[in-house]
Order: C-alpha cells, then structure tokens, then sequence
C-alpha cells in the first residue's frame, strides 16, 4: 500500500515508516497538519494515518478539510485521547477508525488493512489478482502463469503487485518509483529499467506473448496477453 503518515513525533513517525516498509508498504510523511493535508489533497493514497494532535492545524480540522474536499481516502486517526467522547467526535469528523495512543503495531496494522478492505474497490479487495494468464495471490506472496510459477525478489513482487493493479493502464516510472522504492524525486539511477527487465524474463517465459509493454516516452503497461 502508498500511505501517508502524518504525525509530528519524529521517533514515532520513523518506527512506524520502518515497521510500514518491512511490511512492503511505503508511506510519506508529513509532520505537521498542512504538510498533511497538501499531501492528501495533490497525491493519491491507499489510506492516512493521521494523528490528532499536529502543528499548524490539528487533525480533526485536516480530516474536516478532506472530507469537505470530497476525499474519501480512508483515514486511521491516531491520538493520546482515547475517551469515549474522543473517539466519537473523531469518527464523527470522518475517520473510518480511531486508535488511541500508546498502541502496538500489530494493532494498527490489523485495523489499517481493515479500513483499506471496507473503502477498497473490489478489485483491490481481492486476495488474488488475475491479467490474463497471470496471477498473484497476495496472501502466500507467490506469483504464477499457466500455472507456471514465477520465483520472484521483494522488489519484483511489489512492482508486479503494482502493475497488475494498474493494468491495462500506462505506469510512469514517476509513479513506480513513489510507490515501491518511495522517493519522491528522481534518484538518476537505472533500478526501474534493471527491475522491469528482470520482471520480463520471468513473466513471459519462451513462447509466451509478452504482457509487459514499454509505452514510449511514458512507462509501462501491463496487458493480458
């Protein structure tokens, strides 16, 4: 998942950045509520944490904000407030869910994947994507083709995961390089031509139709073959 985090604790932002990363998820971050609500106004996202209490503006008003603007990307409000009358006046602003703080992150990631589930398309909802002859099932991390099955790296299987969530649809390398190595700029580097290439020779085996197509001066495109 591309999520934003949104909280001005540095050392509780950077452990949940670390523990959201080991989990194959990116996750921007914005330590202060405008920051957040620019970034969740300008940039797509699967959901955002958001803590309550931020500089500048706080939560409630950032979540106010978004929902007056029509974003309906799921939101997980976090905060040291975690009364009955807090937690309502949260959900109550729009977040699809509250937890109070101190939290475990096994908690948060539970109720994180709940929120994306309930406010997911049901193509996102689904355990197991399919283009073409391709599939991936996302629980057991496993990729195949004509039930060929496809060994693939970390990185392999998220750029792929990404592309089959996008297929039929042009991929710019901008878009690759937020989403799974979660830069925000141009790192001047070949890693997306090097993983495309590796993600090729895997997919399409000898005498199969080629599936991933470059789409000049764009990106790539995933198709059925």
């Amino acid at each position: 998942m591309k999520l934003l985090l949104v909280e001005d604790d540095a050392e509780t932002a950077d452990y949940l950045r670390q523990g959201l990363a080991e989990l194959g998820h990116s996750a921007d971050h914005a330590a202060t509520g405008v920051d957040g609500l620019t970034a969740a106004l300008t940039s797509p996202y699967d959901a955002i944490i958001l803590d309550r209490g931020l500089p500048q503006l706080d939560g409630l008003a950032v979540l106010r904000a978004l929902r007056a603007q029509g974003v309906r990307t799921p939101v997980l409000l976090l905060s040291a407030l975690g009364q009955l009358d807090d937690r309502v006046t949260g959900l109550e602003a729009g977040a699809d869910d509250y937890l109070p703080k101190p939290f475990s992150f096994r908690e948060l990631v539970a109720r994180l994947e709940a929120i994306v589930r309930r406010g997911a398309a049901p193509e996102a909802l689904a355990d197991r994507l399919v283009v073409g002859a391709l599939s991936l099932d996302r629980l057991a991390r496993t990729a195949s083709r004509n039930g060929r099955r496809i060994e693939l790296l970390t990185k392999e299987y998220q750029l792929l995961e990404y592309l089959m969530r996008h297929a039929g649809q042009v991929v710019t390398r901008t878009m690759m390089m937020e989403a799974i190595w979660d830069y925000s700029f141009n790192p001047g580097t070949n890693v997306i031509d090097v993983h495309i290439g590796r993600l090729r020779t895997k997919i399409d085996a000898d005498g199969e139709a080629p599936m991933l197509r470059t789409v000049r001066g764009a990106g790539y495109r995933l198709d059925a073959a």
